[in-house]
């Protein structure tokens, strides 16, 4: 008895960042863009565990999908808030109505932090225009929001690796090295920037961790 298996003509694996950073453009969650690296999303999901936040101030809505891929682990939780800033307002009703997101317009430079005093465990995300000066302005304003032993993440130096950063006037990466001299109580915790790799994460050193 003659057996005909189909066999794939080419089993090659083959993808690059320029293939993931197109890839993570079309991610979505629960139907609402969400445009974050795939490895991300994974450690979100692990860093929110661990540290249980009360709130995350999350620095660059856009659509919303972040935002509300965070609240629904919160959710899961039982506990928490997303406090998510942004200059635009892109979000659907499935973001806007979700009890645990209040959506902030006015971008970060107006955002009141008194509106933090309250929660205990903060988490902070800067993912905004991931120009330089944007990111260095974000970070130094939210940093002391963060408690010890949560997290202030810098999205996406990825574009060094991408050779884009000079458009962002050095991008994130560059407000991660004036940031961290000034600032030891903060470290890079490399066991989420490479977590899958050396720094295979759009987040290049961006995990930076409050250790005092």
């Amino acid at each position: 008895m003659l057996t005909i298996r189909n066999t794939p003509a080419d089993e090659k694996v083959e993808f690059d960042y320029k293939t993931i950073d197109k890839g993570h453009h079309q991610v979505k969650y629960r139907g609402v863009k969400a445009q974050r690296s795939p490895f991300d999303y994974v450690i979100y999901q692990m860093i929110i565990s661990e540290v249980q936040p009360d709130l995350i101030i999350e620095i660059g809505t856009n659509f919303g999908g972040g935002a509300l891929y965070m609240a629904d682990i919160m959710n899961n939780l039982g506990k928490g808030a997303v406090h998510s800033i942004d200059i635009t307002d892109n979000c659907t009703d499935i973001v806007k109505n979700h009890p645990r997101i209040s959506l902030f317009h006015k971008g970060f430079e107006d955002y009141d932090l008194s509106l933090a005093k309250n929660y205990e465990k903060i988490i902070v995300i800067e993912d905004a225009s991931h120009m330089y000066e944007d990111s260095i302005n974000a970070i130094n304003k939210f940093c002391h929001l963060v408690s010890v032993g949560s997290y202030l993440i810098v999205e996406d130096g990825i574009v060094d690796k991408l050779g884009v950063s000079k458009q962002f006037h050095g991008g994130p990466c560059k407000a991660i090295r004036e940031f961290l001299p000034k600032h030891p109580e903060f470290v890079v915790d490399r066991s989420w920037c490479d977590f899958f790799g050396k720094n295979a994460t759009n987040n290049v050193n961006g995990f930076l961790k409050k250790i005092k």
